[in-house]
């Protein structure tokens, strides 16, 4: 007949003498697993748990919305706040190492609010923190998400996972960082295999290229330092501090029916060349309407 055993940990059960685990039963918590032995007799082990608690996640909590903090307006953002990353009770882990083919940055005239890293249908996908799962949505229920991820960690930060595959966890899932929850595709909005990740705080997103270097799988700093004007798409890794600023204070122009460079040019009291070099463009490119142009 099976004893029924005390709580051990992991370490516990690899040193104890002559037990010879024949066998390993999920529970209802996945940090918590019942080992057989060769003998009948059997005990609990106890996994590492993510160090957070429930309390860590009140704030504006909505697994309905895949967006949170919606009613909060920019103005009411620090101008400045620091983000432990790691320390000795919260791990890290790159959520795929890879070419990054595509940046924060206007692609095709809109806002891409994430670092895209090529990868192979299937490949795992890492929590980049401990954290909480908040979202889990389908293909048809993300938009251009396809298949998504959204964890929130215990700093604020939230961390989107995109166009998988195949998701492993489930909402209100505690994670650790490391932890696999799900298979890079190519679902939604995708014109190949890759992860779109994010990094939002406070609803708003920023370069993840500033917390990670995804072709070295690196955690760039142990505490980020998070400015508000890292919140503009025209503000991204690479930049300095005063490059950053006036990236963010940029105007942009709706190209309307009509518009020329030209035209854009006395308006805006700028030259021709300057829009060219602002917008990556040459003079003779043709003005699309609803494309966005950076006029200062």
């Amino acid at each position: 007949m099976a004893q029924e055993g005390n709580s051990l940990s992991l370490q516990d059960i690899l040193t104890m003498d002559n037990a010879e685990a024949v066998d390993t039963i999920d529970t209802g918590d996945k940090y918590t697993k019942i080992v057989l032995y060769k003998n009948f007799t059997w005990q609990y082990i106890e996994l590492d748990r993510p160090n957070i608690s429930d309390e860590d996640f009140q704030d504006d909590w909505d697994s309905e919305s895949i967006h949170a903090y919606k009613d909060i307006p920019l103005s009411e953002i620090p101008e400045e706040v620091d983000l432990c990353l790691a320390d000795s009770l919260h791990s890290w882990s790159c959520p795929k190492t890879g070419y990054v083919t595509s940046g924060f940055k206007f692609r095709r005239y809109r806002e891409h609010k994430g670092t895209d890293i090529r990868l192979n249908t299937g490949d795992e996908i890492y929590a980049a923190f401990d954290g909480k799962v908040r979202v889990v949505r389908e293909v048809g229920r993300a938009g251009g998400y396809g298949n998504l991820i959204v964890l929130r960690h215990a700093n604020g930060l939230e961390t989107y996972y995109a166009h998988l595959s195949k998701h492993l966890v489930k909402e209100n899932d505690l994670v650790k960082a490391g932890e696999v929850i799900g298979l890079g595709g190519s679902t939604g909005r995708s014109t190949g295999p890759h992860l779109h990740f994010e990094t939002r705080y406070m609803g708003r997103p920023f370069d993840p290229e500033r917390i990670f270097c995804f072709e070295k799988g690196e955690l760039r700093d142990t505490v980020f330092s998070l400015k508000k004007h890292y919140f503009n798409i025209n503000s991204h890794y690479g930049q300095t501090e005063e490059e950053s600023k006036a990236a963010s204070e940029a105007l942009v122009h709706v190209i309307k029916s009509g518009d020329t460079l030209g035209a854009l040019a006395r308006k805006y009291h700028t030259t021709v060349k300057q829009l060219c070099r602002l917008n990556n463009i040459s003079q003779t490119s043709t003005l699309r309407l609803g494309q966005r142009v950076r006029v200062r």
